[in-house]
Formats: structure tokens, sequence, C-alpha cells
């Protein structure tokens, strides 16, 4: 290939990359100056709702948040909290706004030292749930994570939610569940 067409194809690339989100803009008839950004004003206007008492017919219990949890809330775009039924530790999350902080349980669980094993995506009535093994020393856990909103939409996978969020295919707020168990 020629210099000139190298570049053209360059250019060509670069176009096909960022044309999805152009044309998101277009389509919503707003213009952003980043349109990886949300710029609704509906979703400032979210009040967080509180936690349930119960997930699955069984009572929760609050959990303190570890110093880690913590940490990680601070700049969180809504609320997490810790619970057991019990047997099994739940983490919520409420998010009020798209964001890179709402990631898969799995970093996480990698990030503290854990083997991640994925499982096949569970299909348990109407809801999708992603799920894997974390296995560090003697502790094996199934974890379990689904993120879904008031409108019936569901993701069990944090990327493909972040996406929708950002290309505007979904509205929040939205729920993220991570069950572990034993």
């Amino acid at each position: 290939m020629t210099a000139l067409a190298n570049r053209f194809f360059i250019l060509l690339c670069g176009v096909v990359a960022i044309w999805p989100f152009i044309a998101q803009q277009f389509a919503n008839g707003k213009a952003s100056p980043n349109p990886l950004i949300e710029t609704t004003s509906d979703t400032a206007s979210h009040q967080f709702p509180g936690w349930p008492s119960s997930f699955e017919g069984k009572p929760l219990k609050q959990l303190p948040l570890s110093a880690q949890e913590r940490a990680f809330s601070q700049d969180f775009p809504g609320q997490i909290g810790r619970f057991s039924d019990g047997k099994r530790e739940i983490i919520l999350r409420w998010i009020n706004h798209s964001s890179r902080r709402l990631h898969p349980a799995g970093d996480c669980f990698k990030a503290n030292g854990f083997q991640v094993q994925n499982e096949a995506v569970l299909q348990q009535g109407q809801e999708r749930w992603s799920r894997f093994y974390a296995r560090r020393g003697a502790t094996k856990l199934l974890v379990a994570e689904r993120i879904y909103n008031a409108r019936g939409q569901q993701w069990s996978d944090a990327s493909a939610w972040y996406w929708d969020s950002q290309l505007g295919r979904t509205q929040g707020p939205w729920w993220a569940v991570t069950v572990a168990s034993q």
C-alpha cells in the first residue's frame, strides 16, 4: 500500500470506531461534548429507595463494610451494602448513573488473591446470573451476579451494562446483586 492509502485506511478505521457514539448522539437529539459521559439530568434526581429487608424470601441482616469496601464506596455513584441471609453473603449496589466503578465481582476476587473459574450463565426464572467459582487456599465460593433496572432490563455482564448505559440503551437507576455461597 502507498503512504496515502495507509493514511486513508487509518482515517477510515477511526471514523468507523467512533461512528456508534456520534450516531447515538444524533439519534437522541442531543449533542454532548463527550458521548461517553452521561449528561442527562434525570439520573441526578434518582433517590436511593433504601435497602430491601429480604432477598429470595429470606430476611437480610446488614453487615458492616470492610475497610476496602468503605474506601471503594467513597467514589461510587450510588450506595453499597453488605448483607447475609444466614447462609450466603450478598453485596447490593444501587447505581444512579453509569460508571466504570461498577465492575465484575470476579475482578475484586482476583485482586484479593482468588483464582476465578467462570461457569455458564444461569437462567433462574426470568433472571440471568453470571457465575464463577472463586478459590483461595481451602476457601471455595460460588459467586453469582446480575444487574437490573425497574424497566425489566438485565445484564449478567458489567461490561455489557456499561456500554448499554453509555449508548443510551438503558436508564437508571440500576441494582447490582452479587451472591457468594460455599
